[in-house]
């Protein structure tokens, strides 16, 4: 988490704002590794890294509620469709 914190004030903080997704990856990686540890939030963010592509469409990608690698595809229990608003920190979603 230090090492994402300093790529946030010293890299980041000198560029422009050019992620097409929301919440920025540093921040995706941030909030994964606060919800799910080291392990669990690694693999979310590795896969969010790989989505942020030139030709993918960007867009709000919340952390999801429940721990899945394969919460993006319809068939997975913990299937989360994509919002059109963000969520609030610390807000849960209502199902």
């Amino acid at each position: 988490m230090r090492a994402i914190r300093w790529y946030q004030r010293t890299i980041s903080a000198h560029n422009p704002p050019c992620c097409k997704y929301y919440p920025s990856c540093s921040n995706y990686a941030l909030q994964s590794f606060e919800r799910y540890g080291l392990l669990r939030g690694g693999l979310l963010s590795l896969l969010r890294l790989l989505r942020c592509r030139p030709w993918s469409l960007g867009g709000i990608d919340d952390v999801p509620q429940r721990f899945s690698l394969f919460y993006r595809f319809s068939w997975s229990k913990a299937h989360e469709e994509p919002r059109l608003t963000p969520l609030v920190s610390g807000e849960k979603e209502t199902a």
